[in-house]
This record gives C-alpha cells, structure tokens and sequence, in this order.
C-alpha cells in the first residue's frame, strides 16, 4: 500500500470488523444500491451517496484511481415509477411514460450528488437497460431449482437455500410461522419473493419467457452488479433498512444462480437519519429533499451551501444513527469558515487523517483531525487530506472591477481613520463584513504606516 494503513472495514455479513483485502488489487470493485427516480431525492439519500463516495475517494489514494471500479445502480422501473408516470404523461405509451418520468430525476439526483461533492461512479447502470440480464438470471434460477412459476410469476423458493438468512441474521422458519400464508397461497413459502410478474395494459412490460412483464426489485441489481463488476466482488454498500429483504434476497439469488459461496466478500451498510431528532416522513412535516435543502428556504428559513450539508453528515460514524439538526449545519459552517481554501498540488495527505479513514471510515476522527491541521500552517498537506474527505474548501473568484471596488472603499476607510472619523470607517468595515469581505489591518514594515488587507470569507 505504500505507507498507506491497512483498511479496516465493517463487515454485516460477519459482525465484526477485519483488514480488508481485495479480490484483485489492480481492480477493486464496490456496488452500492442507488435511488429510484420517481421523485427528488431526500437527504436520507445523501447519506450513502456521501459515505460510499468517501470510501470511493479512499479506495482510489489506496489502489490507483484507475484500479477501483464503483457502481451505483439507478432503479427506473417500480410501481410508484408507474403511478406519477400515469399521472404525468397520460397520452404516452407507458414505457416512454416511465422513461420519462425518470430521466427528470435521475438528471435532477446527479446534480444533487455533484453539489453534495461527490465524485461520479465508473458506472451507473439504470435497471431497463439491463431486462436481458435479468431474464437471464431467473433462467438460471429456474433451471437449478431455485424458482417456480406461479399465478404470473416467477418467485424464489427461499427453502431452496440452507443458508438463506445469513445476512440478516433471520431464520426463516420463525418468519413463516408468523406469515399469514393465505395472502399469498400460490406460494410454496410465505417468504418466497418474486423475480418476474406479469403485466396488464396500463403497466410497463417487456418480452421474456413467461410472458410479458416485469422484473421484481431484488432481480435488479443482482443483475447490474453481476454484468459491471462480475458474480463475486469486493464491497456492497447501501442504508440499514435495505439488510432485508432486499440484501438478503439479492445475496441469495446471486448466490444460487451463479453457483457461489458468496455474491460480495464486505457488506457495508449506513445508518438510519432522523430529522430534528424526529423520524422523516411527510405526515411528521420533516420530509425534506435535497434540492429543497441546496435551493430553497424550506428548512430553517435559508438555502444550505452542498459542502456543509456533506461536512455535518461527516461528523457522525456512518454506522452510527445520525439526527439531521439546524444546529449541526450551523457547527458544520463554522468549521468549514475556519478552514484555508488552498491546493494540494504534490502534497499527499496527512498520516494522522489517512489512519482515520483507514479504521472503518472512522470520519469523526478524520474531521477533528482535519480541523488541527487546518492551523497548522501547511494548506497544502491539508488541502491533500480534506480532499479524501471531499470538504475541500473552495477558493472564491472575483472578478477584476469588484476587486477595484472593494481597494476603492477599503483606501477610503484608511482615509477616514486617518482623519480619525472612526464611526464611518467602522460603517465600510461593517458594510464590507456583511457582504462576506474580511478586512485586516496592521503596518507596512517599512514606513510604519496603517496597511489593509482583504480577503473573502467561505
């Protein structure tokens, strides 16, 4: 690893935490489940696009940005999908319906991302570019065993597998017991869970071998996974409430088509946000979006800059439940006030930082460490560290006539000071200050005369 310490990370497929080691140093691979676009985003979603982009970042100072392969699935295809696009574009055949319902939010979620500074996934597949993969899987699932035909569809058969439940930690037979079995009578077990159902007229479909339909969720991204970065990789990462079902089907379903003792050797999971210490839900009124939070005055009366967004989420363990809270964006703004706006050029980033990281995405540590390096003198080897994080301070450009103005009223200033009429030169100190222009005064070495400086604060 060249200096760099070894990774540590969480594993919840083992509960314990162990040095990571990749399948292939010259290509690690890493899936995370990404949104679906049926509507913008909410900042419970930024968590993992946040947390995974860090250990993105790391992955790469580690093996070579060219040597780590990241994808991030969009799922296109779902019943609320289908739902606003019947609502939105009633005269359009429902396929382009969907299509284009999605594209609006898969565009407006990427320009969320980009603001909260996090890099592009290598790929990021979308899930009805993928149908023939998919198809594909049930095929192999049908054949081995593993999945049966029923009432229009095709369903997993979760007593197929001895050791479905592994992720979660769930025993099936305590599940179906309490299972009201009636619902689902064509089930072989009331656990079993669909791959493939048929669709009328009024829902999107596509051919496949039992007629025309639609794929199930967990079918999704065992699909899109297994086709970008092949049937066993490094790391699966998503938020705690997908360990099951989802994780837990796809794990299986993998596993049991492509033969496997394992779908990904790390499962890497985020913990739940709430939101003033309250769940987010639309009936609490504290259901908030991303573009709300970035371009409007919706929570606590004022739009939110992406880099304070991303920083106060930094603060807590990503294992760890988090409260969304005006007072931890304001001591995120605080921080990021205080920290130089510089390049890191050559620089590589500091031990004390990297070893933070390295311990399991340790970025509480990694913050508090960053914020001592801040005053120590050297931006440069900061600047190199608080871009593992993607909290590097942006510098801000101003254009040559503001520059000319703001000489113009900071040689005014000295000239009322001069003439000792302090409350008007306090007035363009003040005046300046509110406008984000911070003034400092000392001697010019040589004549002792006042001399002011200015720079723009972040």
């Amino acid at each position: 690893m060249g200096g760099t310490p070894e990774l540590k990370l969480y594993n919840t497929l083992t509960r314990e935490k162990s040095v990571f080691k990749p399948i292939d140093a010259e290509n690690v691979r890493m899936y995370v489940c990404g949104p679906t676009v049926y509507d913008y985003a909410h900042i419970g979603n930024a968590r993992p696009v946040i947390v995974f982009d860090v250990l993105f970042r790391l992955l790469r100072h580690v093996y070579g940005e060219s040597h780590v392969t990241y994808a991030r699935n969009i799922t296109d295809v779902d019943d609320k999908i289908n739902a606003r696009a019947l609502r939105d574009y009633p005269g359009l055949p429902l396929n382009d319906a969907i299509r284009a319902v999605t594209e609006k939010t898969e565009t407006q979620f990427l320009d969320d991302a980009k603001a909260l500074g996090s890099l592009e996934p290598t790929v990021q597949p979308r899930a009805t570019d993928n149908i023939a993969q998919m198809i594909e899987i049930i095929e192999r699932l049908i054949a081995r065993g593993h999945a049966y035909q029923a009432s229009g569809e095709v369903l997993f058969d979760t007593k197929s597998m001895a050791e479905y439940g592994q992720l979660s930690k769930r025993n099936l037979d305590e599940q179906q017991a309490g299972a009201r079995v009636a619902v689902d009578a064509h089930k072989k077990n009331p656990g079993d869970f669909v791959l493939w159902k048929l669709s009328d007229e009024n829902e999107p479909g596509w051919e496949s071998p039992w007629g025309r339909g639609r794929p199930g969720w967990h079918i999704e991204c065992s699909a899109m996974s297994g086709r970008y970065l092949g049937d066993v990789f490094d790391i699966h990462g998503g938020g705690l409430d997908l360990i099951f079902p989802h994780h837990e089907n796809e794990l299986a379903q993998s596993r049991c088509a492509h033969g496997t003792d394992v779908m990904a050797n790390v499962w890497m999971h985020n913990g739940f946000l709430q939101v003033e210490g309250r769940k987010m839900s639309k009936s609490e009124g504290n259901f908030v979006t991303i573009y709300e939070l970035l371009h409007t005055e919706t929570f606590a009366g004022r739009q939110w800059p992406g880099e304070v967004l991303r920083l106060a989420m930094l603060m807590t363990h990503y294992r760890e439940p988090i409260d969304f809270s005006v007072k931890r964006l304001e001591e995120a703004e605080r921080l990021l006030a205080k920290w130089p706006a510089a390049e890191p050029g050559d620089a590589k980033p500091d031990e004390t930082v990297l070893n933070a990281l390295a311990d399991d995405l340790n970025t509480v540590a990694a913050v508090q460490a960053l914020h001592a390096l801040a005053h120590s003198g050297n931006d440069a080897v900061f600047a190199a560290s608080a871009a593992l994080l993607g909290v590097l301070p942006k510098k801000t450009e101003i254009d040559e006539a503001v520059a000319a103005e703001i000489d113009a009223r900071v040689k005014a200033r000295l000239e009322l000071l001069k003439a000792k009429n302090f409350a008007e030169a306090d007035k363009i100190r003040d005046t300046l200050a509110a406008e984000g222009i911070q003034l400092k005064d000392g001697k010019d070495p040589a004549t002792g005369e006042r001399v002011t400086t200015w720079e723009v604060k972040k």
